[in-house]
């Protein structure tokens, strides 16, 4: 047992006081020292059959069927029945409406346009808006997301089409011409096969990880990591849409470094630029920036932002009436199908081949929309169920790869409109499908003389969002080197491994850095801060004190293969003692004196006693002493005779020297000769006696840790020093057990706190007292 000081002063605690200003009076607490066995002792743990029997109700619990059961079931798969009845269309309705037609507009120029980047024709972005809005409306637990149409998943999907559907493959020679052209039919139907087949499969991974409760896989990529991928992903866009731009056609290229080698081509080709299609490119741009700009600056003011988008009805129009296609051959959209498609079976074939695409899409799509849904939920006040939005999401995707949709997720643009202009629910998302079905129904033919160039305007303006996370390296380089480095090598490897093997590689890098972390952790002995029970690092904290004779180790990682024979190293080298190299000459000198006894069994006492002096004397023979000193130092008496020996040290004992011990003529002290002899190796001091190691940031051990714990219990214990470990969380003890760790260790030394293993050591030592120099109470 031992006692605590506390500050108290009647009912108030020391901190009030302090605020106060009353006295404080001094009362001594007393509680005894807790090891995990008296802590067992302690509380009620339940035996074996409780735990049988507890664990036979849960599994009889979880299967029993009852009516609240299935409809939190039910309502957890289908969030639409949570909110739907209870929805007001007197509070609700005008700012859903107003929200959805705002976000149907962006749906129209945006799906076509990012139709283009994914290598279809922009009716099937039209599709992709349509669809997945409403099956996410049934499943989805996110109120403010908008489904549909993403840059970095159109051009995902693009280089899926473009690496399986080459222009190469469809090559036909013209019967009039005689020349060979791209059958542009053809290959378009293919490409939308292969989109359709990965999105319905990538769709189906989502559903299938939703339905393990795999919903945290998207922590798994860290925002420094998403951020440099679609940063690194708007660059592929800029690029992918240069050719539109300039009115040029280079060459395409797929695989690594293939980005290099098209904004190689498209340099070279610029010379060749079509000058009438550079004069729309340009003046769309300038349009569309102008009209953002003046919308941040009077956003305040205006209760629903212009639709700027709406570009794509002025182009339309010009385009139609000064004849661009047919006077200044500017390439337009082309027919677009009125109606809707008929559900049609994927390919199946094309399966395997796109399986690697159709993880990275899932993977990305879903890390996208959760982001973005916690931040709006975060915002207001609700919740969203991650396994359930990836199961939403893999729901949409999956439907409507069914209608030649291609793989969807939420947008960021669209998502910030739909809640800024007033967005409340989902229904919002139905007001925006009701914009587009209307114009894939009526209105679709109406865009086939839309430039393809002001398409390719809008997806370059609206990827100034992504440029402005250039900054994060500014920001990271103050904050965080290592997220630094993951962020660089996430965007040098997606602008040259393209986005499926960047993103490959910039996953595997970021989980090196973690391992690399816990593998190099920081390691510290920790004091005592007076007047408490903390430990801290000394290093860090002046105002801590060394406990005598104790070394408080600490590790700031868990310890487990990667990093266990660190580990040792590193307590080592923090507590002075080079076991290795002690325990080799321990064992050296007691391989020398089993040979000395020998020796003295053949040829009788070597040593001779002298009744005056009370020495043992020998030729060469090297006494040693113990002075009396705070530090314990050794030094030794080397001689013959006791008046002419001389007082040396350490550094000159050889391992040839004879090492005795004589004080009286009755050797008293014989069964510490071994201890003695390692004090010639210089490094040996008598200031530790106890090594606690704490693993409280320990939440696991794995087999290889609980040896080297094994290990450190046995090595330290051969030079007579006591190892005990603090701290250690439930599921680490059990851990221990079943490792069988306690089966050669007692749980006498394992305690629930650095405290209680301290006050241990010093009572079992009887070193004194632990004396704080701010508090009169002595343990």
């Amino acid at each position: 047992r031992y006692r605590t000081q506390t500050n108290l002063d009647q009912n108030h605690i020391c901190g009030a006081n302090m605020v106060t200003g009353k006295t404080c009076t001094m009362y001594c607490v007393e509680r005894e020292i807790l090891d995990e066995q008296r802590l067992e002792e302690l509380s009620r743990r339940l035996d074996s059959s409780q735990t049988h029997t507890l664990f036979s109700h849960r599994l009889k619990n979880s299967l029993r069927c009852s009516i609240p059961k299935l409809k939190r079931t039910v309502v957890g798969f289908l969030p639409v029945l949570y909110w739907l009845p209870h929805y007001s269309v007197w509070d609700y309705g005008m700012p859903d409406l107003i929200s959805g037609i705002s976000v149907g507009i962006m749906h129209l120029p945006q799906g076509m346009a990012y139709a283009l980047l994914a290598s279809l024709p922009p009716v099937f972005g039209l599709y992709s808006s349509f669809y997945p809005a409403l099956v996410y409306f049934f499943f989805g637990s996110s109120r403010h997301i908008s489904i549909g149409t993403f840059t970095i998943l159109s051009i995902m999907v693009g280089s899926v089409t473009e690496r399986l559907a080459p222009d190469e493959n469809f090559l036909i020679v013209n019967k009039t011409s005689g020349i060979e052209e791209v059958d542009i039919t053809a290959r378009d139907l293919y490409r939308v096969q292969v989109a359709a087949a990965t999105t319905v499969l990538g769709g189906s991974i989502q559903v299938i990880l939703g339905l393990m409760q795999f919903g945290f896989v998207g922590t798994y990529l860290s925002e420094p990591l998403v951020r440099a991928y679609t940063s690194a992903a708007a660059a592929h866009a800029v690029l992918a849409q240069l050719k539109t731009i300039f009115g040029v056609s280079p060459a395409r290229f797929s695989g690594p470094l293939s980005m290099v080698y098209t904004l190689v081509d498209v340099c070279g080709l610029l010379p060749n630029t079509h000058l009438p299609t550079l004069v729309v490119s340009v003046l769309s741009i300038v349009i569309l920036i102008t009209a953002k700009e003046l919308n941040n600056r009077c956003r305040k003011k205006l209760q629903v932002p212009i639709p700027v988008e709406l570009i794509i009805v002025v182009g339309t129009l010009i385009s139609f009436y000064a004849h661009l296609n047919e006077t200044y051959e500017i390439s337009v959209v082309g027919k677009i199908p009125s109606g809707i498609q008929p559900p049609t079976m994927p390919n199946a074939s094309i399966f395997p081949e796109v399986v690697v695409d159709a993880f990275a899409l899932a993977i990305v799509g879903y890390a996208i929309s959760v982001s973005l849904g916690k931040t709006f939920a975060l915002k207001h006040g609700y919740k969203i169920d991650s396994s359930q939005e990836l199961v939403a999401l893999g729901l949409s995707n999956a439907v409507g790869g069914f209608f030649q949709c291609y793989s969807v997720c939420a947008s960021m643009s669209r998502s910030l409109i739909q809640e800024t202009t007033g967005g409340r629910t989902q229904m919002a998302g139905i007001a925006s499908s009701v914009i587009v079905l209307v114009t894939m129904m009526k209105l679709g033919s109406l865009f086939q003389e839309l430039p393809k160039a002001v398409l390719a305007a809008i997806v370059f303006v609206n990827l100034k969002g992504m440029f402005k996370q250039y900054t994060d390296i500014v920001t990271l380089w103050r904050r965080n080197k290592i997220d630094l480095v993951v962020w660089l090598v996430t965007w040098v490897s997606t602008l040259l491994l393209n986005l499926d093997m960047g993103l490959a590689a910039s996953i595997s890098f970021a989980m090196l850095t973690v391992i690399f972390r816990t593998q190099s952790p920081r390691y510290s002995v920790l004091g005592h801060l007076p007047g408490t029970e903390l430990y801290l690092d000394l290093e860090s904290h002046r105002e801590v004190r060394e406990v005598p004779g104790i070394t408080i180790f600490r590790s700031s990682a868990t310890i487990y293969f990667a990093n266990a024979e660190l580990y040792l190293e590193a307590l080592k080298e923090k507590s002075g003692l080079d076991i290795t190299k002690m325990i080799t000459y321990k064992r050296r000198q007691e391989a020398k004196q089993r040979k000395r006894d020998r020796r003295l069994g053949e040829r009788g006492r070597d040593f001779i006693q002298d009744e005056e002096s009370g020495w043992k004397n020998r030729e060469n023979s090297t006494v040693f002493i113990m002075p009396e000193t705070p530090n314990n130092s050794w030094v030794y008496l080397k001689g013959t005779d006791p008046e002419t020996t001389t007082l040396g040290s350490m550094s000159d004992l050889q391992d040839g020297d004879i090492t005795t011990l004589g004080c009286s003529s009755e050797d008293t002290l014989s069964r510490d000769l071994e201890r003695i002899s390692l004090g010639s190796l210089g490094k040996w001091t008598w200031d530790i006696h106890s090594i606690i190691l704490d693993l409280s940031t320990a939440n696991f051990i794995d087999t290889v840790a609980l040896k080297t714990l094994r290990n450190i219990f046995h090595d330290f214990g051969e030079i007579d020093v006591d190892i005990y470990i603090a701290g250690c969380q439930a599921p680490v003890v059990e851990q221990l057990e079943q490792g069988g760790f306690f089966s050669d260790i007692t749980k006498e030394r394992l305690f629930t706190t650095v405290h209680d293993a301290v006050l241990y050591c010093i009572n079992l030592r009887g070193d004194g007292t632990l004396v704080h120099p701010d508090l009169s109470c002595h343990i």
